[in-house]
């Protein structure tokens, strides 16, 4: 039996995304929560900063989703963010966030969103380690990737957000 299909429903969908991308990185359902970056740091023993959080914002005028990539360990200057997008940005709620990535907050993955989210912004800070954590579409689900191919998996453009 293929193993992939012992994981659920929105951890398979990221194992197949990464499998037709060509990488041979695994998601892994465990035990306890990995929903905030200090639960995941915690349950995967490794630094807080290594976790990548993947949070979604909309444009205030546009309603455009913006995904942000960070560094467990950070926090996003909204003001910064809004400068670098150019209008006022708003923190997705939870409906906003389901319909555009098609994950729940707390499980939305880096890839394989519902919706192509054109604007990815990706956390200098993320780059300083050669292993990152990244959630795979539930609270229980991740899987590991090294940073330097974070921006060519994401389509996403590094910058400092704090």
């Amino acid at each position: 039996m293929n193993e992939q299909y012992s994981l659920s429903k929105s951890a398979q969908k990221i194992q197949a995304a990464l499998v037709e991308r060509g990488l041979a990185l695994k998601v892994l359902e465990l035990p306890s929560s990995t929903r905030t970056a200090i639960d995941a740091a915690t349950t995967l023993n490794c630094e807080v900063a290594q976790i990548v959080k993947s949070l979604l914002f909309r444009t205030h005028a546009t309603h455009q989703p913006i995904l942000i990539l960070v560094s467990g360990s950070n926090r996003i200057n909204e003001k910064m963010l809004a400068d670098l997008v150019g209008e006022k940005i708003i923190k997705a709620d939870a409906d906003f966030a389901r319909q555009i990535t098609g994950f729940a907050i707390g499980g939305i993955p880096p890839i394989a969103h519902k919706q192509t989210i054109q604007r990815i912004f990706i956390d200098q800070d993320l780059l300083k380690f050669q292993t990152l954590w990244a959630a795979a579409g539930t609270p229980f689900a991740v899987f590991a990737l090294e940073s330097k191919i974070l921006e060519s998996l994401t389509g996403g453009t590094v910058v400092a957000i704090n």
